[in-house]
């Protein structure tokens, strides 16, 4: 396959631009379809909890294992021929899973690691892709990439209530969504424009590998930036619900509320961060935000009534929502340089997503579910302090 001819005609770059949404879009369809069947897949195993718990732990091995390798294949091959490399192997890795679950075990967990994989690896190219079409547009996009994602796991978990109440078996509903996942995937994909613009006066300059990018401070404060946040997202996704229920005591149909609010909210803010982004800058908005999740946190915590943890979800939700798509938009300033470090800040940042529902629970144990939420927001803290870290690099230098 070779690279769009006129990566930045202006043509070229829409095309990329819908690809890109396409490819964020699809991540979350696929995954929230297989989140979606998961207590029919733990049924048909007989699987207790912790059986279940160390299944879904192969999809968080893979993802950690293809992380770190993702910034060598991406600067060597490109983020269009990984996107569409990585869907097939997702598309492979979802069929297996939903048959394996017909049959045992053992195949749904290589499935499931299959699928892990190629997530990691889609998610780092993606994420590349879309550093790129931000800097050909001259605007802040990024964060609305990530509410595609965050619309697509909406749709995905639609869609698979709805099978659940039609009856469609688990086999059945993901094996189509893989391949339609995989078909509009790989067309779209192959609209992305190069990573680099060849026509670039330093493009010969040498790309930094993966290595350099784990020594470079600006990169890994990005990480820990990201860390934050995404500690934030991911304990929001996993915690909202059970510390609204336990903690506020609301009925079961009021916590699921509260999840739905948060990321309603974070949602929200993705898709109108960019005009406050281009307007303000990277750091002061995200400064705001994160005074605004503090806010949020804290009223969840100690709010009065169930009312004020309401306002809390939100504000909580909505100081979450930047953080993330910034840290990425920041590791692809230099496209020669973007694969290599934003795999690098995603190996970084999605160790949150498996510190995160652990580090709870121990602290939970100790303190109770709503009072352990307070460490989010002292990473919100830190997050403001070292904000300055995702600058553009021409503000920078």
């Amino acid at each position: 396959m070779k690279d769009v001819a006129t990566p930045t005609s202006p043509a070229a770059v829409r095309a990329a631009t819908t690809a890109t949404y396409a490819a964020f879009i699809g991540s979350g369809l696929a995954f929230a379809s297989w989140a979606s069947r998961i207590p029919q897949v733990r049924d048909q195993l007989g699987l207790d909890p912790a059986a279940l718990g160390l299944v879904l732990l192969a999809i968080a091995a893979g993802s950690l294992l293809a992380l770190p390798l993702s910034g060598p294949v991406v600067t060597r091959i490109g983020s269009s021929r990984t996107v569409m490399a990585m869907a097939g192997l997702l598309g492979v890795g979802l069929t297996v899973a939903a048959l394996g679950s017909l049959a045992g075990v053992v195949p749904v967990v290589i499935g499931l690691f299959l699928l892990g994989f190629a997530n990691g690896a889609w998610d780092v190219a993606m994420n590349v892709q879309g550093t790129v079409v931000e800097q050909h547009l001259g605007k802040s996009i990024m964060s609305r990439f990530h509410a595609g994602f965050s619309l697509g796991t909406v749709g995905g978990a639609l869609i698979g209530a709805g099978m659940v109440a039609l009856h469609v078996s688990v086999a059945v509903h993901l094996v189509v969504v893989a391949v339609i996942v995989v078909a509009l995937v790989v067309w779209q994909a192959a609209r992305f424009v190069a990573d680099d613009d060849s026509s670039s006066s330093d493009a010969d300059a040498p790309k930094v590998s993966a290595l350099t990018a784990w020594k470079e401070p600006r990169t890994l404060l990005i990480g820990l930036f990201v860390l934050a946040f995404a500690f934030a997202e991911g304990v929001g996704n996993d915690w909202i619900s059970v510390a609204a229920i336990d903690g506020h005591h609301v009925s079961a149909a009021l916590g699921t509320l509260a999840f739905a609010a948060f990321l309603t909210a974070m949602t929200i803010g993705r898709w109108f961060g960019p005009g406050l982004l281009d307007r303000y800058g990277r750091t002061p908005v995200i400064r705001v935000l994160t005074v605004i999740g503090i806010a949020g946190v804290v009223l969840f915590v100690f709010g009065p009534s169930p009312a004020w943890a309401f306002v809390g979800t939100l504000l909580w939700g909505l100081g979450s929502s930047l953080g993330f798509p910034v840290g990425m938009s920041a590791g692809g300033d230099d496209p020669r340089r973007a694969a290599a470090r934003v795999s690098v800040i995603a190996s970084i940042g999605y160790c949150a997503f498996l510190a995160g529902p652990p580090t709870i629970g121990f602290l939970g144990d100790e303190a109770g579910v709503l009072k352990a939420l307070v460490v989010i927001a002292v990473l919100f803290g830190m997050a403001a302090l070292i904000a300055g870290s995702v600058r553009p690099l021409r503000e920078v230098s």
